[in-house]
């Protein structure tokens, strides 16, 4: 029985993090337990459905949105750091007055979930007694190279990240995992050139917690068994529990056909956007479309764009492009691609779509992408095979997952400028959409994977259950004296 279970579920005020966190409230709320959800109010404000979302059996979520001080949340040119130092101290007060309260009123929480960048909130849990646990909202892979980084194979990553790319010297290989990583295969932020120096604290932080803290630590994982074997076993001194993918139950497990809304951008999108294009989609042949997209958050320089619209062009497929409206001209026009008038002959330029819905259509052929754990995940249960274009973070890790591991895509080759030409991505375009089959085949197999690890009975399902369980006996997170 799990009807006195309440959990608090907190998450990082981006996109990417809520998405994922959002759907496993959901899955938590469906066993019977209670679940506050945690972010920070502007974030909250700008969620697309302004009713709570309920579980599969109908059971509500509750939402507990907390001021980090910024009134439209962390916008590019803000300080990270005055940003971050005051969003763990706000929200650390937040989940005190949460379980406090609720102990008050006689309904005490009884686990605390946090996504990754929140070391923070456990810290707050253990100073309240409250057992908690991290929901990794990346793949076990990179949860293993983080955790080797800070535990012994931190010099022997960056001297080899220092040796030429083609030599076997700069190749690093980690215990449990049966591959070797060159620079562009590990995340982002173990680059000495990466300009983002918050990160590698906060992560350095979040083990410390784990070795020094918690007694025999577990991690929930947003993947499942049959996907990452390997890793979620190469560390013995922790246990990673799979419980993805977290995407909407309409398009991965049927048991909620009304649960679209939240599925590949949770956000609100912009009153006059377009909304035409499953329209446009139906009306084009099975697997003849690409689908391009790079998320929330990146922006590519305006040189690539152009060199993406090239591409398309040359390769003269149909296409559905998701460009944001960020950049502006002064007139407040939004700014066009010189091949603009051409591209919009051929396929379909829209600010937002969204994502699952377009990737489980059938005239989808092939994914353009910038790997994005979320969209990954999302590209291997609709089975749609995908060119690998990544930026930043774990995006280079799951690239490399991507292609070389399960076989559903390819990855494009920057020039020494690391300038992606529109010759490459017409070449990866034509390997995706013209190969021998293969890709389509193994993209195939995972769908049938990720679908049987989600259902009733089935690999994540159980895993979920089984920590629910857990919690419910006491026999969870305990912070050691």
């Amino acid at each position: 029985m799990t009807h006195h279970l309440r959990f608090l579920v907190v998450t990082y005020p981006a996109q990417g993090h809520i998405n994922p966190a959002l759907q496993f409230a959901k899955r938590l709320a469906g066993t019977g337990a209670d679940v506050t959800f945690v972010t920070t109010h502007s974030a909250h404000c700008k969620m697309a459905n302004g009713s709570p979302p309920t579980s599969p059996n109908g059971v509500s979520i509750s939402h507990a949105p907390f001021f980090d001080g910024y009134e439209d949340g962390f916008k590019p040119g803000d300080d990270v750091v005055h940003y971050l130092s005051e969003l763990r101290r706000r929200g650390s007060k937040a989940i005190s007055d949460l379980v406090v309260s609720a102990a008050s009123e006689g309904r005490p929480y009884t686990c605390l979930v946090y996504t990754l960048l929140l070391p923070w909130a456990a810290l707050a849990a253990e100073e309240l007694g409250l057992p908690s646990i991290l929901l990794w909202i990346q793949p076990a892979t990179v949860f293993d190279i983080y955790y080797y980084y800070f535990h012994g194979y931190g010099d022997i990553i960056t001297e080899n990240s220092t040796k030429d790319p083609s030599s076997e010297e700069s190749r690093t290989t980690l215990p449990g995992l049966p591959w070797k990583f060159t620079l562009r295969d590990l995340p982002s932020f173990m680059d000495a050139a990466n300009t983002y120096s918050f990160a590698i604290p906060l992560f350095k932080e979040q083990f410390e917690i784990f070795d020094l803290k918690i007694k025999n630590p577990k991690i929930l994982i947003n993947t499942f068994d049959e996907l990452e074997p390997e890793a979620l076993k190469a560390i013995r001194e922790l246990k990673m529990i799979g419980i993805g993918p977290l995407i909407p139950s309409a398009f991965l497990d049927e048991k909620d056909s009304s649960d679209t809304s939240f599925g590949g951008d949770l956000f609100l999108r912009s009153k006059d956007e377009d909304q035409n294009y499953i329209e446009w989609l139906n009306s084009k042949p099975e697997g003849s479309v690409v689908y391009v997209s790079f998320g929330s958050i990146a922006v590519l320089s305006r040189i690539q764009m152009e060199e993406i619209g090239k591409g398309l062009l040359d390769s003269g497929r149909p296409f559905l492009w998701v460009i944001r409206e960020k950049a502006k001209k002064d007139d407040g026009e939004v700014e066009k691609l010189s091949c603009q008038e051409e591209l919009e002959k051929v396929g379909k330029i829209v600010p937002w779509c969204c994502q699952v819905e377009v990737l489980s259509n059938s005239s989808l052929g092939c994914f353009v992408t910038h790997c994005g754990w979320n969209s990954t995940l999302e590209s291997l249960v609709c089975g749609v095979p995908v060119v690998a274009f990544p930026q930043w973070t774990d995006q280079g890790t799951n690239a490399k997952l991507i292609e070389d591991v399960w076989g559903t895509g390819v990855r494009v080759r920057p020039d020494e400028e690391g300038m992606v030409g529109s010759e490459e991505i017409k070449r990866c375009l034509e390997i995706v959409m013209q190969g021998n089959g293969l890709m389509r085949s193994n993209a195939k197999k995972w769908k049938d994977l990720a679908r049987e690890a989600a259902k009733d009975g089935g690999s994540s399902d159980r895993n979920l259950k089984e920590f629910v369980a857990d919690v419910a006996r006491g026999d969870h997170h305990i912070f050691l004296d």
